[in-house]
């Protein structure tokens, strides 16, 4: 699999973010910690789930086996793991969940219409059984997962305005550059 769009530069909103870590006090909110602050602590665990609706969950990095066990306990059968810094596949494999690793760089550019085929034609594949429930992720829930599942909400027929509506409403954490939508819009209008 290709890696899209890979970009480390860091634009001047995002300057005061760089050495953080995203921390989730509670389900769907999340605070940076800085690197000074975490030094010497160990790393929070947890998972970070969002349902936006009873089937398509929206949240942030997995990272352990015990974190993924908890995401099988909630019934989920599928992930969409939008983050390039970590594939999903070896820890879901043990719990029977299938992953589409469909790595991104959350860089503010852009995203290719192949971004979002693979994760849509991949959840609608897995929504067609009816058990299915589906976890769309990336590191910190914030924009590629959102991104992602704005492209699926709009194809199952949503509006993009209300799509976005509704995915902030349940997860307020979620924040849509305007260059994520403007790439998710160019998706829609090719798929008609």
């Amino acid at each position: 699999m290709t890696v899209l769009s890979v970009s480390p530069r860091a634009e001047p909103g995002r300057r005061k973010m760089a050495g953080a870590a995203p921390v989730v006090d509670e389900p769907g909110q999340i605070r940076w910690k800085k690197r000074a602050e975490r030094k010497g602590k160990r790393r929070r665990v947890g998972m970070d789930i969002t349902w936006v609706t009873d089937r398509i969950a929206v949240g942030g990095g997995i990272w352990t086996a015990e974190n993924m066990a908890v995401v099988a306990r909630a019934g989920i059968t599928h992930i969409i793991d939008m983050q390039i810094e970590f594939d999903d596949t070896r820890l879901a494999t043990p719990q029977g969940i299938t992953v589409c690793w469909n790595p991104v760089d959350d860089d503010f550019e852009p995203k290719p219409r192949e971004v979002f085929e693979r994760g849509v034609e991949f959840a609608l594949a897995a929504l067609e059984k009816d058990e299915a429930k589906l976890f769309v992720h990336c590191a910190a829930g914030v924009h590629r997962a959102p991104m992602m599942a704005l492209a699926l909400l709009g194809v199952l027929g949503w509006p993009v305005d209300d799509a976005m509506d509704l995915i902030e409403a349940k997860r307020p954490a979620a924040d849509f550059a305007d260059v994520y939508v403007r790439s998710v819009e160019n998706f829609l209008k090719g798929r008609g």
